[in-house]
């Protein structure tokens, strides 16, 4: 019986829910977020724009803790998260989006909810102040999983969203970003191949002027996960450009079996890859460790193709990664004990 005892113990423990002494679940609930990736060197920051990245994330850890330790669920904890990262101008996300060629504000985001695979994205969207909100609508309020563009936009409208003037969205530092990026892009874009002139893509050497994410993904105490992502995409980007954000299994995917991941970096590599799904599949078929599979694609074949970035993500028993394969990468983690740490470079 002694032995009996021991081997559902041992069993309890590597499932991830091991028992404290009063006989109850331990907690292991955590929140990991990020504010994007790219070459964010401390020689490049000054200490007040440093301390202003790392107030605006760790409130945003505050405040999904807040929502974990009252017992709510990973997806409201996410969400939380992301809010505050939307309504900060530090982020290209919500108020600090980046700019379109067009001179436009066009925002994308995506959730998940690992417990039953529900899912919700939005993409081109230009005047929902918080697209992560939209994104949530469509998974809960309607039986789709993406709306893009105007249609996306009065259905927010329709569900009480709160819609805002395109002007919200300016902002100076922004607008600057454009037009440098502009100049180098028309400096780089014609190559002269035997006389012809071709359109090459993306020949910048100053990419992380170009994209940037927030994200966030969460277990709760009940052992549910949660994903959620969102971006103003790229800046001077053209023709209506969806980056992996708001693409279910690219960017943003959670399952309760597996693990929760919001990817950062340069989209279409992370789309090629559909890198969220690959690393819950090698976890769930191929008996990868999350850290391993994590590694594999960011370290390995992202690179590999050409492109750059990082995620977090988190799994089932609480277990963390936060790869990168740039300089640096803004990002987050808190706890079950309200622990906060909060890394900028790498």
């Amino acid at each position: 019986m002694r032995l009996i005892y021991s081997l559902l113990g041992i069993l309890l423990f590597n499932s991830g829910f091991s028992q404290n002494r009063a006989g109850k679940p331990a907690e292991n609930y955590v929140l990991v977020i990020h504010g994007g990736a790219g070459t964010i060197l401390k020689s490049q920051m000054s200490p007040e724009k440093e301390k202003a990245y790392r107030d605006a994330l760790t409130l945003a850890l505050q405040q999904g803790y807040a929502v974990l330790q009252s017992g709510g669920k990973a997806i409201d904890a996410v969400t939380a998260a992301i809010l505050v990262m939307e309504d900060n101008p530090l982020f290209n996300a919500g108020k600090g989006a980046v700019f379109t060629s067009e001179g436009k504000n066009e925002m994308d985001a995506a959730v998940m909810d690992g417990s039953g695979l529900q899912a919700g994205s939005v993409a081109g969207v230009t005047v929902i102040r918080n697209p992560i909100l939209a994104a949530r609508a469509v998974m809960e309020k309607s039986n789709h999983v993406m709306m893009a563009g105007k249609g996306a936009e009065k259905f927010a409208a329709d569900q009480g969203l709160q819609i805002v003037d395109p002007s919200y969205f300016y902002t100076e530092e922004r607008w600057k970003g454009l037009q440098r990026v502009r100049q180098e892009d028309s400096m780089k874009t014609e190559l002269d191949h035997g006389g012809k002139k071709t359109t090459q893509a993306f020949l910048f050497e100053n990419k992380d002027s170009k994209f940037g994410t927030v994200g966030a993904v969460a277990l709760d105490k009940s052992g549910n996960l949660a994903a959620g992502t969102s971006t103003g995409g790229m800046t001077n980007k053209k023709y209506g450009r969806i980056g992996d954000a708001p693409i279910i299994g690219a960017g943003t995917y959670a399952n309760n079996k597996t693990c929760a991941i919001s990817c950062t970096g340069w989209g279409e590599y992370f789309i090629r890859l559909v890198v969220a799904k690959t690393i819950s599949d090698m976890m769930q078929y191929g008996k990868f460790s999350l850290a391993d599979a994590a590694n594999e694609l960011v370290m390995k074949q992202v690179p590999a193709l050409g492109g750059d970035g990082g995620l977090i993500a988190v799994d089932r028993n609480g277990r963390y990664a936060m790869p990168f394969n740039t300089e640096g990468m803004y990002r987050g983690v808190v706890h079950a004990d309200g622990k906060i740490e909060v890394l900028i470079y790498k």
